[in-house]
């Protein structure tokens, strides 16, 4: 801070940032937003110009040659997801070695939870797309279910305990 006690514009700026960024429901509010503005704009008037935006290709070019060329759907479907399960595998081990699932008997539910989480979603997809070329999409429902979940015990905090 300024000895001044008084905030510089790029302070100004940046401070709520920071403090959003701080909260324990911002991963939930960024997650439950970014779902409402896709699904607006996938069902709307600006469909085309969104799935065209979203075939945007980004990669790296070094020495005239292009690395990691995708577009941007493979980028969030693959880079973002990668990083995010990433994650969750680094917090389950946290818990099994040191936290509160190294307990067997306390991981029996999670365990039991994850199991349901994958083929429940899996088999309602499958009961509805038994046959065709959408037969093959069940891992879509069952790889997504738990950011889902995550972001909503994220936004419900301190007020609902899932230990």
């Amino acid at each position: 801070m300024n000895p001044s006690n008084k905030k510089s514009p790029i302070e100004k700026l940046v401070s709520p940032i920071q403090s959003f960024i701080q909260l324990e429901k911002s991963g939930g509010i960024v997650l439950g937003i970014s779902v409402v503005i896709a699904l607006i704009l996938a069902n709307s008037g600006w469909s085309d110009i969104y799935h065209h935006f979203l075939e945007y290709t980004l990669g790296f070019q070094w020495n005239g040659t292009t690395y990691f060329e995708f577009n941007l759907h493979h980028w969030i479907n693959d880079g973002l997801m990668a990083v995010f399960f990433f994650v969750v595998g680094l917090e389950l081990k946290r818990e099994i070695i040191a936290g509160e699932l190294s307990n067997p008997r306390n991981a029996l539910l999670p365990i039991g939870a994850a199991l349901g989480g994958m083929v429940v979603p899996a088999a309602i997809y499958l009961l509805f797309n038994s046959s065709g070329g959408t037969h093959s999409g069940w891992g879509i429902p069952m790889a997504t279910d738990i950011a889902f979940a995550l972001g909503v015990l994220h936004l419900l905090g301190k007020k609902y305990h899932y230990h």
